[in-house]
């Protein structure tokens, strides 16, 4: 091969707190005083700093260079971030085990709920992403400034993700994890041998005794569970003794059943590689060859070099389980294969032909084979050239809410206004993705969807939504997300947007359909007439008072030129089929209307539950704070940093993420200055690294205050009251010369 609901971030919390002694590692030891503020706090010569409330946390250190460097695997070297990282060897597979230091990669991310179910009675889709060996950009935890990146965004016509590297253990970037779970998607790391070092991997585990292959199993399982995903892709691309081959199904399918304990949903996949017999041969098909690894786990990864003829035999050979067999196609177009390139659809086209998934490897060609430059619009044409042999899942759960941020952008803005004007990219940022459309409306109309970098609401980018209403038609519709979800009595759709122009006589607005039903209606005599299944939601000009927290802004319009509006629409015995935009033209009228819309967000949620949301949002404070790690470099006589890392407790169900930030450090009496944003953390830590702060001085102790703000799922505000607070205060170090090296204490 050339290439839940996350109990699971308590989950790995447990587990690494059972691993004992190293637990304590987590803390910093020594001479520190920290508790929960009460009244006031006087370090070194008198500094009295009053506290808020038993949230706030006091630190009080003395600088120190002390050398005591951080684990390399889980951090960077140069800069202390945390990193994804992959295990080398089958020795570094057995003595892994979880420890505080792993936290930052696990995905607190529950896997979305999905229509139809990933194991529903038809053909899937795989990605197997393979790009230049993995672990670039995407392995720093909490994003880097890398401009024009690598993203991948169409999860909505895929149910499988598999992060491929030839690392014997790939551990997917919990970013990807992170991205794959918001959408939906199942993520899969892969355990692969190969080569000559591969062969004895396999000799030391699989021909000797069952004890030897079900520990590396376990241990297999036991990833799988701490970091948060969902399974492994098994490639062994070695040949085999008997022995080895003969012990191989067992090992497979004592993986599976152990992966099925540890995760519920996950899946175990093989590679067509390994025969039976154990020769190195690659089939491309499934037979009586490698039928028993196919029986072994839930599905089966065909190589490329099939012919048609192939896929019907295969088909024939995997009876009921024809949905399980993914036929690969490698967008790279190697070797003897049917296509490659923007000509994958010809392949597509027959695999769907004989009812069997697919494994689409290495789709990162769009971006490896033609550039950086035009990415979006290559990625957009050849997920358009596909997307007819590619079933969609849908929505399945409510409240839902996106901004339609990519995780990257070439800046940062907060309700549409600019925040940060440098590049950056977190895929653990990146939320919901709707479907791309680009498609010609005859006489004249024509409609595109695409993701915008200049402008938008919240994160990087926008959802931009621009065509012309052809002649003679009154309105034009473009379908965002797929539902599968029984309607609430009640619903409110929140929709920010922004009008580009060029002209002023249309107008914006959502719409949900419904799966056809006789008893299914709108409850409001006043609407005019639609389609049976076509339902057009009421403007909400005055929101109901105790929701206006979360729909404020109905009807304003934002000092960029971003509109919100709200909406109502109650429905009975319904289920949500889709969710679209409709623009329409404000006169009747035969001329061509062209229009150009930036979305922003876009909400719908069951009235019912928002209180409930409300008041959980307001009762959930952030936990006391903790500290690790504290490091402190002198990069002049005039300046000094600090790196360290943030903990906390919070209810996982309840945060998108949490919003970092710092007050400045401050050794004499000052007006307090206003809170600085450092970052976004998606797990319940944060590393604060390279941190410029005031020089200590013996005659004065330095303060540093930090503050962690939960982004709940619902959109609502947190008061500032229930946030977390750090106040870490320094005092009188002996300062090495300047340019001393960075070190940890």
């Amino acid at each position: 091969m050339e290439g839940r609901e996350q109990d699971g971030a308590r989950r790995g919390a447990k587990r690494a707190e059972a691993e004992g002694e190293e637990g304590d590692a987590w803390r910093d030891g020594g001479s520190e005083e920290r508790r929960p503020a009460k009244g006031r706090f006087r370090p070194g010569l008198g500094l009295q700093l009053g506290m808020e409330s038993q949230r706030t946390s006091v630190l009080h250190r003395v600088v120190s260079f002390a050398p005591d460097p951080l684990p390399a695997r889980q951090y960077d070297r140069h800069t202390t971030e945390p990193i994804s990282f992959y295990l080398s060897g089958l020795e570094e597979l057995l003595s892994w085990k979880s420890t505080p230091d792993d936290a930052f990669n696990v995905s607190i991310e529950p896997l979305a709920k999905r229509q139809p179910p990933l194991d529903s009675n038809r053909p899937r889709t795989l990605v197997c992403h393979d790009m230049k060996g993995g672990y670039l950009e995407d392995r720093f935890i909490q994003g880097s400034g890398v401009s024009d990146p690598f993203v991948f965004y169409h999860w909505c016509y895929i149910d499988i993700f598999v992060y491929f590297s030839h690392h014997t253990v790939t551990i997917p970037p919990v970013v990807w994890t992170n991205a794959a779970h918001r959408n939906g998607v199942l993520m899969l790391g892969t355990f692969i041998t190969e080569w000559t070092d591969g062969a004895k991997i396999c000799e030391s585990f699989l021909a000797g005794e069952e004890e030897a292959y079900r520990t590396v199993a376990e241990q297999l399982a036991a990833i799988t569970q701490f970091y948060g995903f969902d399974g492994w892709l098994v490639n062994i691309e070695n040949s085999l003794s008997v022995t080895a081959a003969q012990n191989l199904p067992h090992f497979l399918r004592y993986l599976t059943d152990q992966v099925h304990r540890a995760v519920p949903g996950g899946k175990v996949l093989w590679y067509d590689s390994v025969l039976k017999s154990g020769e190195l041969r690659w089939q491309n098909e499934l037979n009586d060859n490698n039928q028993v690894y196919f029986d072994a786990c839930d599905g089966f990864f065909t190589n490329y070099n099939w012919k048609d003829e192939q896929l019907l035999q295969t088909r024939e050979m995997a009876g009921a389980r024809q949905c399980d067999i993914y036929v690969g196609v490698d967008v790279f177009g190697r070797g003897d294969v049917v296509s490659g390139g923007f000509d994958s659809n010809k392949s597509l086209r027959l695999i769907r032909h004989h009812g069997l998934s697919v494994a689409i490897f290495a789709p990162g060609w769009v971006y490896e084979h033609l550039g950086p430059t035009d990415f979006l619009h290559n990625e957009n044409k050849f997920w358009g050239l596909l997307s007819e042999w590619l079933p969609t899942h849908g929505v399945a759960s409510l409240p839902f809410g996106t901004s339609f941020s990519l995780g990257m952008g070439k800046k940062r803005f907060d309700k549409g206004q600019e925040n940060g004007t440098k590049p950056w990219y977190n895929l653990s940022a990146q939320e919901a993705q709707p479907l791309y459309t680009s498609r010609q409306l005859p006489p004249g109309g024509w409609l595109r969807t695409r993701c915008c970098l200049q402008d938008a609401w919240c994160g990087g980018s926008s959802l931009l939504l621009e065509g012309a209403i052809p002649p003679g038609a009154n309105d034009i519709t473009a379908r965002l997300f797929s539902f599968q979800v029984p309607a609430p009595r009640k619903l409110y759709l929140v929709l920010i947007y922004k009008h580009e122009g060029p002209s002023r006589a249309v107008t914006i607005a959502p719409e949900l359909t419904t799966q056809e039903s006789h008893t299914c209606y709108a409850v409001d005599v006043f609407a005019r007439p639609v389609d049976a299944t076509r339902h057009k939601p009421s403007v909400l000009l005055t929101p109901p008072s105790q929701l206006a927290q979360l729909l404020r802004g109905c009807g304003q319009h934002g000092d960029p030129g971003w509109q919100g509006r709200c909406y109502e629409l109650e429905l009975r015995n319904c289920v949500l089929n889709e969710l679209s935009v409709a623009v329409s033209r404000q006169h009747s009228g035969q001329d061509e209307v062209p229009f150009t819309y930036r979305l922003g967000e876009i909400w719908v949620m069951d009235a019912a539950h928002l209180r409930s949301s409300l008041s959980t949002a307001a009762a959930s404070p952030i936990s006391p704070i903790e500290v690790a790690h504290v490091q402190w470099h002198r990069p002049s006589s005039e300046e000094l940093s600090v790196s360290l890392t943030l903990q906390w407790t919070y209810p996982p169900s309840e945060a998108k993420c949490f919003r970092v930030h710092y007050r400045s450090g401050s050794c004499v009496s000052h007006p307090e200055p206003p809170p600085l944003l450092l970052g976004e953390a998606h797990a319940p830590l944060y590393r604060v690294t390279d941190l410029r702060v005031p020089n200590a001085h013996p005659e004065a102790s330095c303060r540093l205050e930090f503050l962690v703000e939960p982004v709940p799922r619902t959109g609502v505000q947190v008061a500032a009251a229930l946030w977390g607070k750090m106040l870490f205060v320094y005092s009188d170090p002996k300062l090495p010369s300047p340019g001393g090296s960075t070190d940890a204490w």
